[in-house]
Formats: C-alpha cells, sequence, structure tokens
C-alpha cells in the first residue's frame, strides 16, 4: 500500500539496476547544490566535471574561497565528507565511479596543475626500515626518569 498516490509505482516486472541507466548524473549541478550553502560568496565556486566512458570514472574540481574553506570542509571535514557520499552514491547508480578534487587559493601553484604533474612533484612517503631475516622486532626501551 502506498500512501501517496500521485507518485507512480514501478511496475512489478521492471527492475531499475545500473545497466538500465545509460545517462550520467549532472555533477555539477549536483556539486553546485550541496556546495552553495557553505558559502558566503557562491558565485566564487568553480566546477569542473571531466567523464572517462571508457574508465567508468568521473572526476570532479571544485575551486571556491579559501575564506569559505572552513564552512565547506565543516568540524573534522564532515561536510565536504557528506558531500563526497552523494556524489558517490549519484555515480554508482550510473556504474561510475567519482573523485572529487579542490582546489583553493591555499596550495600556491597547484591549481593549474594536471593530476600527473601533482603526482610527480610529491616526494614519495618514508620507508620504513627493512627486517632482516625472521628475527622478531625488539621494542624500544625508554629510560626511566624520577
Amino acid at each position: 500500500m502506498s500512501l501517496n498516490r500521485s507518485v507512480p509505482q514501478p511496475h512489478p516486472h521492471h527492475s531499475l539496476t545500473a545497466n538500465s541507466l545509460t545517462i550520467s548524473p549532472n555533477f555539477v549541478g549536483l556539486v553546485r547544490f550541496l556546495m552553495q550553502p557553505f558559502l558566503e560568496s557562491p558565485e566564487s565556486l568553480s566546477v569542473d566535471c571531466e567523464i572517462s566512458q571508457t574508465l567508468n570514472k568521473v572526476w570532479v574540481r571544485i575551486a571556491f574561497d579559501s575564506t569559505d574553506k572552513g564552512k565547506v570542509f565543516g568540524r573534522g571535514g564532515r561536510n565536504i565528507q557528506a558531500i563526497r557520499t552523494v556524489i558517490a552514491a549519484a555515480a554508482e547508480l550510473a556504474g561510475q565511479s567519482v573523485y572529487l578534487d579542490i582546489y583553493g587559493s591555499t596550495t600556491p601553484g597547484r591549481e593549474g596543475m594536471s593530476f600527473e604533474e601533482d603526482q610527480q612533484e610529491r616526494t614519495p612517503p618514508p620507508r620504513s626500515p627493512e627486517r632482516r631475516g625472521n628475527a622478531p622486532s625488539r621494542p624500544v626501551v625508554k629510560p626511566r626518569t624520577r
């Protein structure tokens, strides 16, 4: 039984699957809709979307005033994580995966870089010391002072 009869119910023999969706969601419109309430100047928001049909991947790049950074990210990054979750859900329905890149004036010199250039510029993470043989690791002993 449906309480809202104004919404047509799907036919029981038709199912909505990711394979039946051939249209990609409007990621630019969705990101704008989700981001604008956090911005003091919504006109400063810049959204770029790149879709790879062969890889079923979507890259969404956003930029906004650095003064709005705190509101957009939220405490502990909760706001931006919620935005990422919503666009990931929309992409999953279309059988795609989505990546959200955020550009801002807090990282000068990186705004115009491509993903590959940015990865090349970064230094690799430090490697942990390799263990020799099957010797168990030894705990670090610190001297006691009173």
